[in-house]
């Protein structure tokens, strides 16, 4: 039974689109067909992060609107096995995603996907409305400070209102909590919140915690997921967060400040 993931957030900026792309990725890497689904309409960048932007032909609302077909608009991802993209329009109105064009779609999906994860725009807009409605699980993307979780604990809210799921008195969605860009040291500094904070104030279960890390840009800038960077602290934390996600348990990593030894420090070393 295909299951649909969004990957959703009150607060733009925080990594979603990273996330969906790991994530997305990780699951593909474990054998699982997977297709990620870009639901910002009009701003696209799931195509930018998965490398994939020149050869966007057709989008997610032609397919709604009948002007192509799935197969049209499905773009094979060209280095992980069994892993498609269906890019955003950039030239519609987000009042282009109809709640029954968005069915329509899924339920075709769902005939060819093991996983279907939906990168959600931020906030509560119409786009961000779509994601969420047809989910059967939810990962909800925050950084570690007060007003980034704020917005998450308002997102938290329509999902326990205004899914699929509640209004038909179905199983809840299953919620995760994923924290991106943290640093251990600007949380020993007081300047962000810790993992334990953000946890007591959203109380939904700990996906993963993804390091603050320049890899992350420089993947998003050469259009290759940071979970293929094996070498990555942020992409072993996505793997993690993957085998999570598929039920295995794994130990949080890279929640704690590395002191760097007198000699890394007296050579500059360690960092990065």
């Amino acid at each position: 039974m295909a299951r649909i993931i969004v990957v959703t957030s009150g607060k733009g900026g925080v990594g979603k689109t990273t996330s969906s792309a790991a994530i997305g990725t990780g699951l593909a890497q474990r054998g699982h067909s997977t297709v990620i689904i870009d639901f910002d309409v009009g701003l696209r960048n799931l195509d930018l992060i998965m490398g994939c932007e020149r050869r966007v032909v057709y989008d997610f609302v032609n397919v709604i609107n009948g002007e192509a077909t799935l197969n049209q608009a499905l773009i094979k991802d060209k280095r992980t096995e069994g892993l498609f993209i269906l890019p955003a329009s950039q030239t519609r109105d987000k009042d282009a995603l109809t709640e029954e064009g968005v069915s329509k779609v899924l339920e075709e999906l769902k005939e060819r996907f093991d996983y279907i994860v939906c990168d959600s725009p931020a906030g509560i807009e119409k786009g961000a409305q779509m994601a969420l409605y047809f989910a059967d699980e939810a990962i909800v993307v925050t950084n570690p400070e007060v007003s980034s979780v704020r917005d998450s604990d308002r997102i938290l809210g329509i999902l326990q209102s205004k899914s699929l799921r509640a209004r038909e008195g179905q199983e809840p969605v299953k919620e995760h909590l994923l924290v991106t860009r943290y640093n251990p040291a600007r949380v020993s500094a007081g300047e962000m919140l810790s993992v334990a904070d953000v946890e007591e104030i959203l109380a939904i279960p700990l996906l993963g915690v993804i390091p603050e890390s320049q890899d992350v840009l420089k993947a998003s800038n050469q259009g290759e997921p940071v979970i293929l960077n094996a070498d990555a602290q942020a992409g072993q934390a996505y793997s993690d967060a993957v085998d999570r996600l598929l039920g295995e348990d794994r130990a949080h990593r890279f929640l704690d400040e590395q002191k760097q030894g007198f000699l890394k420090r007296l050579l500059g070393g360690g960092r990065g």
